[in-house]
């Protein structure tokens, strides 16, 4: 591989981002996703489907 290779692809994962949360925090994505599943788990006891 050579430098100007390492380079792109370097630059391609920067611009490849969601937008979301940095890699270092993905206890925040873990935690921000389980509340998701808790509020649609009530939602939906609420609402009385399935």
């Amino acid at each position: 591989m050579t430098a100007h290779s390492a380079s792109l692809t370097a630059r391609a994962r920067s611009l490849v981002g969601t937008g979301g949360p940095k890699d270092h925090s993905t206890w925040l994505e873990h935690v921000l996703g389980w509340t998701l599943v808790v509020v649609v788990a009530m939602f939906v006891t609420q609402v009385g489907w399935l």
